[in-house]
């Protein structure tokens, strides 16, 4: 039986970088990735670019090139597929882990695949929280006019839609679509567009709505998707409005349910933070650990690629001196 030094799972920024610095320490690893390499980056909107620089998103003292100040979706593809083939990481791509468990012991993991059970002295989970949508919980949800990921405005020509959201996605989304020939309608739930977003972006969603351009309902939420229609209930009552697609910029959060069934506790707080160790980054399972952006927990705004780049380093020298001790 194989057991590895350490197993990663997720083959995103963050676990691309937990995967250098495992190979510069000299452990014996393997990165498990349930998609493609960068998962998460391939499904962001097509034409998206990033709000950071190129320099704050490189790993692996890796240079990352591209042709304006910030770098497009296409571009940091190709970034860290040269990343990958730079430092020759050991990755195998399409295995969702179901389950990670300990022998009685309490000496290695086992981590469960869809394909096959591999066996490791430490776990590192960096799984992000883009592949898991915060859903809408209203009747329709189910429709195929509805999406939780915006693709491109080309889809949405000349066609009715409804933008559930407020912040940086819902507001891009509505522009882009609108520029493009929809006919765009936003459902908020607040009573105005979140102060949190970008300031190249604020000034003109502001003044589309307020030339009625695009249309707005603040305090307002979607009761019901038809395939024609859509309900939302506004302050002066229940309205329904012609539409033929939802896009649902909800916002996103950590995979709890693979958290749960992996034993990782929460605290006691609104954002149902993960229980860890904020010196080393060890979960309340011993050998487990958490890095990027879901150690926050629901405040996903709060850690980006950038900031959570440091938590490779913190996680691997901690599993180094705990495998050296035991050994």
């Amino acid at each position: 039986m194989k057991t590895y030094d350490l197993i990663i799972v997720g083959a995103g920024p963050i676990g691309l970088t937990c995967a250098i610095e495992a190979k510069k320490a000299g452990l014996d690893y393997l990165v498990l990735e349930k998609g493609v390499l960068v998962n998460s980056l391939f499904n962001f909107p097509t034409n998206m670019t990033f709000f950071s620089t190129s320099n704050l998103l490189e790993i692996g003292a890796v240079p990352f090139i591209s042709h304006g100040d910030k770098p497009t979706r296409r571009e940091s593809l190709e970034y860290f597929r040269r990343v990958m083939e730079s430092w020759q990481l050991n990755i195998k791509f399409y295995e969702e882990v179901e389950w990670i468990d300990q022998d009685d012991s309490k000496s290695y993991f086992e981590v469960i695949t869809l394909k096959d059970t591999y066996y490791s002295r430490k776990v590192i989970l960096a799984t992000g929280f883009y592949d898991n949508y915060r859903p809408l919980d209203v009747p329709g949800e189910q429709l195929p006019k509805v999406k939780h990921y915006y693709d491109e405005p080309h889809n949405y020509v000349g066609q009715k839609i409804i933008i559930v959201g407020a912040g940086n996605s819902a507001c891009d989304v509505a522009l882009e679509t609108y520029y493009k020939g929809a006919e765009v309608t936003m459902v908020i739930r607040k009573p105005e567009i979140k102060p949190s977003v970008k300031y190249w972006i604020r000034p003109n969603i502001l003044n589309r709505i307020k030339e009625g351009a695009i249309k707005a309902y603040f305090n307002a939420n979607v009761i019901e998707i038809l395939e024609d229609e859509v309900i939302i209930e506004t302050e002066e009552g229940g309205l329904t409005i012609p539409n033929d697609f939802v896009l649902a910029m909800t916002g996103y959060k950590p995979d709890y349910d693979f958290f749960v069934r992996c034993g990782i506790q929460f605290q006691d707080d609104a954002f149902r933070t993960p229980v860890h160790n904020s010196e080393t980054l060890e979960t309340n399972i011993p050998g487990i650990y958490m890095a990027g952006v879901s150690i926050a927990g629901m405040q996903t705004s709060k850690l980006f690629i950038e900031n959570t780049r440091i938590h490779a380093e913190i996680i691997i020298s901690d599993i180094k001196k705990q495998i050296q001790v035991s050994t």
